[in-house]
């Protein structure tokens, strides 16, 4: 299977974990964790890797709500 990007906004500090999918291509993202030290990143990963069952990775958007991920 081909790698895929997709755009994700993230919804730190928001007391849920949810994944909504807006359209193929963009993705709204509740965290529980705060956007400090990485937490939000590290949490927003191992929730798209249980959504999608696929390995992920933060390509750009590192300290922005607005991420780019890679899905292999």
């Amino acid at each position: 299977m081909e790698e895929m990007k997709i755009n994700v906004k993230v919804k730190p500090n928001s007391g849920r974990e949810e994944v909504k999918k807006l359209n193929d291509k963009e993705f709204l993202v509740y965290l529980k964790k705060p956007a400090e030290n990485n937490k939000a990143n590290v949490e927003l990963c191992k929730l798209l890797q249980r959504y999608f069952k696929r390995k992920v990775r933060i390509k750009s958007g590192f300290t922005s709500k607005n991420k780019i991920v890679e899905i292999d």
